[in-house]
């Protein structure tokens, strides 16, 4: 009986294991579809693949998982950005124009936060609209820079500014797909 017993256990352990694997690949088959739709596969795939949520979203949550990393790097920035302003307190410009860039990098933040609003409403012509708003919000911190031409443009914030616009492109991916 006992044979049997532990038999039994393990044919339901198995069966169980291969509907788990089942289930993952069919989520992660939802998040390679969606990725194929966007501009950046690459970053979609590995973006969504680094949140566990994502393998039970569908393709609106996989956008607001998105949406939140591009939130995570906005508010990341303005963070970085309002840490130099006070290192550089000896820069008159310097200091306006990355006090300027921090508040740009908030905004775009406070736009990403209104898409998530959006997304949940499923009002996709406004998150799209936010999206893209959080997108060009850095080209104005740039241009500050140009403003300034004794000032550089860092390359720390070159890549930041590159970064945000790349996942600001996978969630509009996401979003043109999602059947205004």
């Amino acid at each position: 009986m006992g044979s049997s017993t532990t038999t039994f256990s393990l044919v339901i352990l198995l069966v169980l294991l291969l509907q788990h694997d089942n289930f993952a690949s069919a989520d992660s088959s939802l998040i390679q579809k969606t990725c194929k739709t966007t501009k950046y596969y690459a970053l979609c795939m590995s973006s969504l693949k680094s949140d566990p949520s994502s393998l039970s979203a569908d393709a609106k949550g996989l956008a607001a998982i998105m949406v939140r990393i591009a939130t995570a790097n906005a508010t990341a920035t303005s963070s970085y950005l309002s840490s130099k302003v006070i290192s550089s307190a000896n820069d008159a410009n310097a200091k306006k124009v990355l006090k300027e860039c921090a508040d740009k990098y908030g905004y775009a933040g406070e736009a990403l936060q209104a898409s998530l609003q959006d997304l949940a409403s499923e009002s996709y012509d406004y998150a799209s609209m936010h999206i893209t708003a959080a997108a060009d919000y850095p080209k104005a911190c740039h241009n500050a820079f140009r403003r300034y031409p004794a000032l550089a443009y860092p390359p720390e914030l070159a890549r930041r500014e590159d970064a945000l616009k790349r996942v600001c492109d996978v969630v509009l991916g996401i979003i043109d797909n999602l059947g205004w």
